[in-house]
């Protein structure tokens, strides 16, 4: 379909100019926020024609709470799809690329009721900064896992060449709608259908490893395929999508694998099968309205958003806590037990503080960060991959140390799809 007043020739030529100022305007939107620097990864992301890579996405009509959720399919295709479709893209958001299980490629654009989206591209910014990180340069092996739609892979190609370029994803489909849009860009990396945990044995060692999903615990794989001076980064979470941790791992000159978790602020959405907590709406409701809360004044407010290492250490020590980041003010709570705390500030300097349930939230924040004062307020802590399988995180040392161990295997693979996060409720995070 074209549309009727473009003349047939100029059609494809304006929809490309269109597409390159949008693609010019995001990437000096990424440099005015400091996420991108001049060099190859900006002249990567100027170059990739993401309307290639993502002809097709979904966009949510209803809100989070409604069920069953609806969707629509916008298509490159259709003249009314184009403008928003355009936007979605460059945009800077997540874009979501896959419905339940229907196919990539082929797919009819429309209206979609129910199910959840089981992949998508990533928040631009946090790609871009990860990328960044990760330093890509001519001539590397790079080991893409999650393929999503070809971002990270056709950046990579773009950097390093197609030759040293694997991507893997779990999803057949996945794999081959993007080595097929890979191939219109001219990119021709490995594409193969596999469990990301496992890697891919065939093309280590890997002098780079991007993992675009969270993971409980480091794989095994990732650290032996990775190349004497290889750098790996990976989102490791817990249940809960509120403090993610990135995972950093080097290999030495010795072949020794050194890693550390340190606290950020986003991170990549949990990967398939892994089911995460959310507040929902009828536990929201009740810490909107107080019921049954205790409230008392304090001197003694909550820790600051930016002492993310203490908000990361109180998840794993305290687990199954989700944070509002919607409310304008702390709001914290357990979905599995109904536990809940709020605190607001005055003008005096004291903070109001609420709780409510068999957990006392307030407590375990405050324990937390008097150990983590003690430990010396770590933003970072090492990340210990013991020969026997065992992970654990610490800092400081002695009665100072904290520490906690990680879930002995990573989460089982589910035969339902992880639920759609709520973006209004959590911070950012997917997998493109």
């Amino acid at each position: 379909m074209v549309d009727p007043l473009v003349p047939p020739a100029r059609t494809g030529v304006a929809l490309e100019e269109r597409a390159a100022v949008a693609r010019a305007e995001m990437v000096t939107e990424l440099e005015a926020a400091g996420h991108l620097q001049a060099g190859p990864l900006r002249d990567a992301f100027l170059a990739v024609r993401r309307e290639v890579l993502m002809p097709q996405a979904y966009v949510r009509r209803s809100g989070p709470d409604e069920t069953p959720p609806r969707w629509d399919l916008l298509d490159w295709a259709v003249p009314a799809d184009r403008e928003e479709l355009l936007g979605l893209l460059y945009g800077g958001e997540s874009v979501l690329v896959r419905h339940d299980g229907e196919p990539v490629l082929g797919r009819v654009p429309g209206p979609r009721s129910g199910g959840s989206i089981t992949a998508m591209s990533s928040t631009v910014g946090m790609t871009v900064a990860l990328l960044q990180r990760l330093g890509l340069r001519p001539g590397q092996r790079v080991l893409d896992v999650g393929t999503g739609a070809g971002v990270t892979a056709a950046v990579a190609c773009r950097i390093a060449g197609d030759t040293g370029v694997v991507t893997v994803d779990r999803d057949e489909h996945v794999t081959a709608a993007a080595r097929e849009r890979l191939a219109l860009l001219g990119h021709r990396p490995t594409a193969v259908t596999g469990d990301g945990q496992h890697g891919w044995p065939a093309g280590a060692g890997y002098d780079r490893i991007f993992v675009t999903y969270a993971v409980t615990r480091v794989p095994e794989a990732w650290s032996r395929q990775l190349a004497v001076g290889g750098l790996a980064l990976a989102t490791l979470s817990t249940s809960s999508p509120s403090w993610p941790g990135l995972a950093v791992l080097t290999r030495t000159g010795t072949r020794r694998v050194r890693a550390r978790l340190e606290a950020v602020r986003l991170g990549h959405r949990a990967g398939h099968g892994w089911s995460q907590l959310y507040l929902k709406p009828r536990l929201r409701g009740r810490i909107e309205a107080a019921d049954g809360g205790s409230t008392r004044t304090t001197r003694t407010g909550p820790p600051p958003e930016e002492t993310r290492g203490l908000w990361l250490a109180l998840d794993h020590l305290h687990p199954g806590l989700v944070r509002n980041w919607g409310a304008d003010h702390l709001v914290i709570g357990a979905p599995d037990c109904g536990s809940w705390v709020t605190a607001r500030p005055d003008d005096s300097g004291t903070w109001t503080v609420t709780t409510c349930g068999p957990r006392d939230i307030w407590a375990e924040i405050q324990t937390t960060a008097t150990r983590w004062q003690a430990a010396g307020s770590p933003s970072s802590y090492q990340l210990h991959l013991e020969p026997d399988g065992t992970q654990w995180v610490s800092s400081g040392s002695g009665s100072a140390e904290l520490s906690w161990q990680l879930p002995a295997t990573l989460q089982p693979a589910a035969t339902v799809p992880s639920p759609t996060p709520e973006p209004t409720l959590t911070q950012k995070e997917c997998t493109p």
